[in-house]
C-alpha cells in the first residue's frame, strides 16, 4: 500500500486525493498524520520528503516522491488514467492551467502565512496584499477561461483550479471571491459537486 503524509487543510494533498479518487487509487493509500508547518518542521514527514512539506507520498517499491505535481502524474501513471494530456496543445493547456491552481494556492498560503505564522511585531501588510494582488489576477485569468472548462475533474488543470477555490473558501471567505467573477463561481458550483472533490473537501 502506498503511504501518503496528509493534511485534511492542505489544498495540495487534496489536488493529489482527487486524482486518486477519479483514478480508482484512493483505496490503495494509508493517510499518515502530519503536522507540516512553514517554520516548525515536522521530522516524520522529512523521512519522505526532506523539504518537510505535505503532500509526500511513499510507494510499494519504497521511492518517495514530493511534491503534489510529481505525485499526481505518478498516480495517474500508475491507474493509466488520462488526467494529464500527453501530447499538442492539450497538454500545455492543462499544465499551465496547473501552474494558475499551484500559483493561486502558494499566493494565498503567503498570505495566511504573514499572519498566522509570524509574530504580529513582525508581520508586514504590503506583502500580504502583494500576495492577494496575485490571487486577484489569476482569478481575473480563470474568468477568462472558464466557459471552456469542463464542469466534471478530467484533467489535472482544472483540479488545481478547483482545489484553489476550494482553499479560498475555506481560508478566506472574507474574500468574497465570487464577487465579479460570475462565470467562475456558476462553473465551480457544478465542479465542486463532484463526489471526488465533495469527498475531498478542507476540514480542521
Amino acid at each position: 500500500m502506498m503511504q501518503l503524509f496528509f493534511a485534511s487543510t492542505s489544498a495540495y494533498v487534496r489536488k493529489v486525493m482527487v486524482c486518486a479518487t477519479v483514478l480508482g487509487l484512493a483505496d490503495e493509500i494509508e493517510r499518515l498524520d502530519s503536522a507540516a508547518h512553514p517554520v516548525v518542521r515536522d521530522d516524520r514527514i522529512a523521512a519522505f520528503n526532506p523539504l518537510a512539506k505535505v503532500p509526500a507520498l511513499r510507494t510499494e517499491d519504497g521511492i518517495c516522491l514530493y511534491d503534489s505535481r510529481v505525485i499526481c502524474e505518478y498516480l495517474n501513471a500508475r491507474a493509466q488514467g488520462d488526467l494529464f494530456p500527453q501530447k499538442g496543445e492539450a497538454r500545455w493547456q492543462s499544465l499551465a492551467r496547473q501552474a494558475l491552481g499551484d500559483g493561486l494556492i502558494d499566493a494565498a498560503l503567503l498570505a495566511r502565512y504573514e499572519f498566522s505564522a509570524r509574530p504580529p511585531e513582525k508581520q508586514w501588510q504590503d506583502w500580504a496584499d502583494a500576495q492577494l494582488k496575485k490571487v486577484a489576477a489569476a482569478l481575473a485569468a480563470i474568468e477568462s477561461q472558464v466557459s471552456d472548462f469542463s464542469d466534471r475533474p478530467v484533467d489535472i488543470g482544472l483540479i488545481a483550479i478547483g482545489c484553489a477555490l476550494g482553499y479560498l473558501d475555506f481560508r478566506f471567505a472574507g474574500l468574497n471571491w465570487r464577487t465579479g467573477h460570475p462565470l467562475t463561481a456558476a462553473w465551480f458550483a457544478v465542479f465542486d459537486a463532484h463526489p471526488a472533490m465533495a469527498a475531498t473537501r478542507p476540514h480542521l
